[in-house]
């Protein structure tokens, strides 16, 4: 592409990838913008100008024109399930991004009627009836007309799920089925299961009855992973952090990424923690791990970044806000016993915490062992969601040279969280000017895919708007964060909870070369059009990994979804709906301000003789 004197010519060290002409947000204090940047063996080697990238073009290298679009360091979901994820991806009717459950339950529909026999239809996470114009759940007599034969499994966040009449007999609940611990199967007035399952709080209860729906095998486990790494790739994300979960097991439910970066297959750098999954055995299965691993094994592609999000299980508060808080059992001992183990054999871990009430009990244990000198001792560990913690919980986190990754999880289930605690209580929820105002690291994340969506522009437009899908004010102006700190809690902050801040996160010459071109410039769109950015083109090691609009077939091409009734052939993933453009309140609003701007620099002239000093002199010519 010979434009303004980019006319490639036979050097040494030719970069392999050139974009030029965008509006770059660095992340780099040193060099905040720029226009221009030169990629050669994955790595950044050049930002600035055209002048200062000419020389680095040789006769192979690809040369993007960003078109004065705004582009960002690649960005990086903190806390997502990608793994697990991936595994499921093709095999779930997304309902992200559905604006009403009509058109969700149409979907459903469809689906049902291209579902071979023996599969289910599954709606498992990533939205909640707030972002619905009906504001309600589908009704398991809704789901019994849609499919009569086909079982449906629909999951509402870690609170519920609704099963039609034919899930019912595949997971082979009956009258006599018991509740599980924590959990609710509500029944009828006959005594049989009507089809609604309730965390009451545990969320195993929804865990255990997804399981038994039919899984991929072979290479549609690739083939889903690769799909689901491409949408998310879709939005920008170059990065995430896997927090693991129930019913992931290592190491089988990890050999599909495995395979995927042996193969050079991955579009997306996974670091990956490891999650005991066997009450009572979990000190067993942390050490056989320490022993066979080290924390940050592995490349820049997939790394160990240490254990959680549990470490033992009683040791897990529920988040269930519709119910109230846990009681947890006394768990300190074991807990005590899991947390030394990884210490003193250098792992670091994250731990799923929603109530200061836990986060005050593990740090407790935390400062006992600080007494012996293993914290702070240089592993990196962090609390993951905090939406309750204290300021004085925050103070100790610090002292302990702790860290904080935290959800959008409120986003989506904010009116629950303020019908419960209250508006004052949701205010804080999570406290994170706090966090920031001590220096604390704070990573931000989705916690996707089976409470928020995995679009990380949703999550940012919670973090700087402080609105719940549902557009209903959760944290006030005090409590919310501007663009460019967002911005950078899904960048720079996500590399430094896996260690890698010198590497990834900003873009600047020797950093690897992970960045998005956007949709839209997320610095200057409307608030509330910020949930509707994409990325068009996105770039993860220099290679170009998703490329849409004018970019499209620039990315690499990928096995077709497999089964073919896949929900994603048809349907696709998240579900993009048309910016919300500008309220005739906010239009009338902006007006003002501008006539506002007008009559200050009316009066600025006066003040310099360039304009009479009345402002009612004009005259219309008409009536003259």
């Amino acid at each position: 592409m010979p434009v303004g004197g980019l006319v490639p010519s036979a050097v040494d060290h030719a970069a392999d990838l050139v974009v030029r002409n965008a509006r770059i947000h660095t992340g780099d204090p040193g060099r905040p913008q720029a226009s221009t940047i030169a990629i050669r063996d994955g790595v950044i080697t050049v930002v600035g100008d055209d002048q200062d990238v000419a020389p680095h073009i040789g006769p192979a290298t690809k040369v993007v024109d960003a078109l004065g679009r705004r582009m960002v360091p690649g960005l990086n979901d903190s806390h997502l399930h990608v793994i697990r994820g991936g595994l499921n991806y093709v095999l779930e009717l997304r309902w992200d991004g559905v604006p009403t459950l009509r058109q969700g339950l149409a979907m459903l529909r469809e689906q049902a009627g291209r579902t071979p026999k023996g599969q289910w239809v599954r709606v498992v996470g990533g939205w909640s009836a707030e972002q619905f114009a009906e504001r309600r759940l589908p009704t398991v007599a809704e789901l019994n007309a849609a499919a009569p034969d086909t079982p449906v499994f629909v999951l509402h966040l870690y609170q519920s799920a609704v099963l039609n009449r034919a899930a019912l007999k595949a997971a082979g609940f009956t009258k006599d089925s018991p509740d599980p611990k924590g959990g609710q199967i509500v029944r009828g007035r006959d005594g049989e299961p009507t089809g609604m399952l309730l965390a009451a709080p545990s969320a195993l209860i929804l865990y255990s009855t997804l399981a038994k729906a039919p899984a991929l095998e072979g290479e549609d486990k690739k083939t889903s992973t690769r799909h689901f790494l491409r949408e998310l790739n879709r939005f920008g994300l170059t990065s995430a952090i896997d927090a693991a979960g129930g019913f992931q097991n290592f190491p089988d439910n990890y050999s599909t990424v495995i395979e995927l970066a042996e193969a050079g297959q991955l579009s997306l750098r996974i670091a990956y923690h490891l999650f005991p999954q066997t009450a009572g055995q979990e000190i067993d299965d942390l050490a056989r791990w320490v022993e066979a691993a080290r924390p940050e094994d592995g490349d820049e592609w997939l790394r160990l970044n240490g254990a959680g999000e549990n470490l033992t299980w009683s040791a897990a508060d529920f988040e269930n806000f519709t119910q109230p808080r846990p009681e947890l059992s006394p768990y300190e001992a074991e807990f005590e016993k899991a947390v030394r183990l990884l210490m003193e054999n250098g792992w670091g871990f994250r731990l799923h915490a929603t109530y200061d009430e836990t986060i005050r009990r593990d740090l407790a244990v935390f400062e006992k062992l600080a007494a012996e000198g293993l914290f702070p001792a240089g592993n990196r560990w962090l609390f993951d969601h905090a939406e309750t913690v204290s300021v004085e919980s925050l103070d100790r986190i610090a002292a302990l040279g702790g860290a904080l990754s935290v959800q959008n999880r409120l986003s989506f289930q904010g009116d629950a969280f303020v019908r419960r605690y209250g508006p004052g209580a949701a205010a804080e929820a999570p406290p994170i000017r706090a966090m920031l105002e001590r220096g604390l690291t704070v990573g931000a994340g989705t916690d996707a895919t089976r409470v928020s969506t995995y679009n990380p522009w949703v999550a940012m437009h919670w973090l700087v708007s402080g609105r719940t899908v549902g557009d209903l004010i959760v944290r006030p102006p005090h409590n919310r964060v501007d663009r460019g700190t967002a911005l950078a809690m899904f960048t720079e902050a996500g590399a430094a909870l896996t260690g890698e801040e010198g590497l990834k996160g900003v873009l600047r010459p020797g950093c690897l070369g992970d960045l998005a071109v956007l949709s839209e410039d997320y610095f200057s769109v409307p608030e509330p059009d910020i949930a509707h950015i994409e990325s068009l083109l996105t770039v993860v090691g220099g290679r170009i990994v998703y490329a849409s609009a004018e970019y499209e077939g620039l990315d690499e091409v990928l096995p077709p979804v497999s089964p073919a009734w896949s929900p994603v052939a048809r349907f696709g993933g998240y579900q993009s709906t048309p910016r919300t453009g500008l309220s005739g309140a906010r239009q009338a609003e902006l007006l003002g301000q501008a006539a506002a701007e007008s009559e200050q620099h009316r009066r600025w002239r006066a003040r310099r003789g360039l304009a009479p000093e009345s402002g009612n002199t004009f005259v219309d010519p008409c009536f003259l």
